[in-house]
């Protein structure tokens, strides 16, 4: 179906957090985070793309992302005539790099589709099924005790595996609690970029922890030395900052970097990316998960959408909205349900739209093109 591009409108939103999220390569007490409103006729599309207040996570942050979508990516869409998410990134291909920024663009691009055409977003994605299984996602805290208590809560209540965010200094030790209290139960580590090939042994003594995974533990734009601490060690490596393109994702499977890919439709340039390397992924036997930047429902209720297809198949990263927010700038929230004793969550039939009074709230800066 095309679609003429009549409207855009970019607003810079800051959502505080209930409580900061802190990784290796820093701490965010607020999201900051790009939504899209896109307009074809009397039809509105949300987008969100989340790319955090700092250049830390990647090379872009929202102050960029906004002001590229604005002077740059929004003249390159406004007023076109677009019948499908490739023919938009088409549009944006000459544009280097700027994913996230991207993002913003092509999930909306997708609300407006789903909308249109009356098409639930996961169906419209080609997903055949509307509930999987989600985990628990821990990031590094006060003690050790306090990641115990958090982690025995979360298994009790139905989570399948559990996520823990691994830096120096919150490494080993931390690991060699969780194995003695939880032996049996599904870990992995998340090191966000944290580390250097020469830590190969560090990663070579994670190996007796028998984790599912360990996430991006080198460069967040490596692939080569990824490649060859995989071949040292026995427990898989997972890519997450290094996947930011289709090709990206053909390398890697070429070069034998990992045996997982984290896909966050934000990192990728959007849901139309996400889908394609979800299916080079799958062609290759590369099985993978559906991650996110704490976005609010808005953006969340998409990645719940990708989650649906066939091969992510490791339970995902998506959150329900009081997890991290008093109050989600989304309405309907993001929320989660127990299926035969396990957390999952349930694609949305109509997706969540931003809060006007609460948009107001948390805006930094917005701008209208038309």
């Amino acid at each position: 179906m095309t679609m003429k591009i009549d409207r855009l409108e970019f607003i810079h939103v800051a959502m505080p957090l209930i409580y900061p999220w802190r990784t290796a390569y820093g701490e965010d007490a607020a999201i900051h985070a790009i939504l899209c409103r896109m307009s074809s006729g009397s039809v509105d599309g949300w987008g969100e793309s989340a790319p955090f207040a700092a250049p830390c996570y990647s090379p872009e942050w929202a102050g960029s992302a906004f002001a590229t979508l604005r002077d740059w990516l929004g003249p390159a869409v406004l007023h076109q005539e677009i019948a499908s998410g490739q023919e938009l990134q088409q549009l944006l291909a000459h544009f280097k790099g700027n994913p996230f920024a991207k993002a913003a663009l092509d999930n909306a691009w997708w609300s407006l589709y789903s909308r249109h055409t009356n098409t639930p977003l996961h169906v419209a994605l080609g997903a055949t099924r509307d509930l999987v299984p989600v985990g628990a996602d821990f990031g590094v805290m006060d003690s050790i005790d306090d990641l115990l208590q958090s982690v025995q809560e979360a298994v009790a209540d139905g989570f399948p595996r559990v996520k823990l965010k691994f830096r120096p200094g919150w490494d080993l030790p931390m690991l060699e609690a969780i194995r003695n209290h939880f032996p049996d139960h599904p870990f992995h580590i998340d090191c966000n970029s944290g580390y250097r090939l020469d830590d190969t042994d560090l990663f070579q003594q994670v190996d007796r922890f028998q984790l599912a995974m360990v996430e991006q533990p080198l460069q967040h734009d490596d692939l080569i030395d990824h490649a060859t601490l995989q071949a040292q060690i026995k427990t898989p490596v997972c890519l997450d900052e290094s996947m930011t393109t289709p090709r990206r994702a053909e390398q890697a499977i070429s070069m034998k970097s990992c045996q997982f890919v984290n896909i966050k439709p934000g990192r990728v340039g959007g849901l139309t990316n996400a889908v394609a390397i979800h299916d080079i992924c799958q062609q290759a036997g590369i099985p993978c998960w559906v991650g996110g930047m704490l976005e609010s429902a808005t953006g969340s209720a998409q990645c719940v959408a990708l989650s649906m297809l066939d091969n992510f198949t490791y339970p995902a990263d998506i959150f329900p909205s009081a997890r991290f927010y008093h109050e989600d700038l989304g309405h309907p929230p993001v929320a989660l349900e127990k299926s035969n004793g396990i957390q999952h969550v349930r694609a949305f039939e109509s997706l969540p739209e931003p809060v006007e009074s609460r948009l107001a709230e948390r805006t930094i800066e917005r701008a209208v093109l038309q």
